[in-house]
């Protein structure tokens, strides 16, 4: 064991059940002990909000140390983490097996659990996370949800400010009607027979934010599937409980992992492989349940089973090989590496399929958006999310490439915010932002290019 050594990051069990785990006093002795290490290295300053309010917070205190810190002020410094874990994954020396055994973000993530357990959140915020009811609600009247939800209702934004405080410019997800499960029950690509990847069988989790918000990132994933000989079945029981668990209801996330463990594993005994279509499913599915309900066989077998949707057209590719039909985009691609598949730790696999398309170039831009899934857009925190996105927003803008790309939806459209409000009088060509398996339906002719 040595500081800064090669050894993989290795993450414990959460003990959420022990009593010890919501215990203000002893959470207070361990955030004390984590922040002290912090405040000697100072490695993570720039990562996020939290550091440089932490580090803030130290410096101007009676003794510029931490004993003259009072721990009702830690709370900004917890309420500022967006736990997207890139200080665990990439910046911090000190997390386990070092001795240390510092994990920021899921002590971050035990103190919400106890503000959870003093009964001291709620309201309307949590309201905002229950995408599967509102997904449901929404999709019976899409039009009203999005012309209420726009940016440019002068009336209705200001109140969701008012009551929800949520920042009246912050860009919000569309609705459909036609949710991506209800499509894939009415249709499916035919599956290309003679592709070097024939045989294969793949269960699609499509996540929330494919159902209700995005269908066409799911239905582009189905038809390259299908295009490589991969039978695909769309299963989607629930919300994978990410939105539940960043705010620190522990109890009900491990209950949805409970639920979609049951529904998945019986496809994987049929030989179905796992498929997440959106990065931070994908972590939950292959990491965060597993620490949730250590030893539970139907979470294992999950976890073996799932893939990100590039990694698993990747491991086509190498395997078996693609089938023909690739032909140039009209353009390059600046591609975000959101900040939950690289907690993966599984590389840069968007940025290798899209390499896959012939003539592809590809600038990779490997900093946070700053969006956080619901933190970015909330009054307090939305001009701060803009600022940490701006060093990717100028990444992007200054790639010269026809595409922004993010595997993360969330992200890429707080990117384009972010990019619209650079003092840079020469703007980008793009206008949205594109999963990177939209692109390589496109590609393939699948679907229509647009931008």
């Amino acid at each position: 064991m040595s500081e800064g050594g090669l050894q993989a990051p290795v993450r414990h069990p959460l003990d959420w059940r022990n009593p010890d785990f919501t215990d203000p006093r002893k959470i207070d002795e361990e955030l004390r002990r984590v922040f002290d290490i912090c405040h000697g290295c100072r490695r993570c300053f720039n990562l996020c909000d939290s550091f440089p309010k932490l580090l803030d917070l130290i410096d101007e205190s009676v003794s510029g140390e931490l004993d003259t810190v009072d721990s009702a002020d830690f709370k900004p410094v917890v309420d500022a983490c967006t736990l997207c874990d890139i200080c665990f994954m990439v910046t911090c020396p000190y997390v386990p097996p070092h001795e240390f055994n510092l994990d920021f973000p899921h002590l971050m993530l035990r103190y919400r659990a106890a503000e959870i357990h003093q009964g001291k959140t709620g309201g309307l915020e949590k309201q905002l996370t229950k995408t599967d009811r509102n997904g449901r609600l929404a999709s019976l009247a899409p039009g009203l949800a999005n012309w209420a939800s726009s940016t440019e209702n002068g009336v209705t934004r200001p109140l969701l400010e008012k009551l929800a405080k949520v920042h009246r410019e912050a860009a919000l997800p569309k609705f459909h009607g036609k949710t991506f499960t209800l499509r894939a029950k009415q249709s499916s690509p035919e599956v290309n027979t003679q592709a070097p990847g024939f045989g294969r069988k793949a269960v699609l989790y499509a996540t929330c934010f494919v159902n209700y918000n995005n269908p066409g990132i799911g239905e582009a994933a189905r038809a390259v599937l299908a295009r490589n000989g991969v039978e695909t079945q769309v299963v989607y029981p629930a919300c994978c409980g990410m939105p539940q668990l960043e705010r620190g209801e522990i109890e009900e996330t491990a209950a949805k992992a409970r639920r979609i463990a049951d529904e998945l594993t019986p496809w994987i005994d049929k030989g179905y492989d796992v498929i997440a279509l959106t990065p931070s499913c994908a972590l939950m599915l292959k990491f965060e349940w597993r620490l949730l309900l250590p030893g539970d066989a139907a979470i294992e077998a999950v976890a073996r089973a799932t893939s990100d949707i590039a990694e698993y057209v990747v491991d086509i590719s190498k395997k078996e090989g693609l089938a023909k039909g690739l032909k140039p985009l009209d353009g390059g691609v600046a591609l975000h590496m959101a900040c939950h598949a690289r907690a993966q730790n599984i590389g840069a696999q968007a940025a290798m399929m899209l390499r896959l398309i012939p003539e592809c170039k590809v600038t990779v831009i490997d900093r946070c958006s700053g969006h956080g899934g619901s933190w970015g857009v909330m009054k307090r925190h939305f001009e701060t999310a803009l600022k940490i996105g701006r060093p990717a927003a100028r990444q992007a803008a200054k790639s010269g490439q026809m595409y922004l790309a993010s595997e993360c939806p969330l992200a890429g459209a707080h990117l384009l915010q972010a990019i619209e409000r650079l003092d840079t009088e020469a703007q980008p060509a793009f206008t949205q932002s594109r999963h990177p398996i939209e692109l390589f339906a496109q590609a393939y002719g699948l679907t229509a290019g647009h931008d």
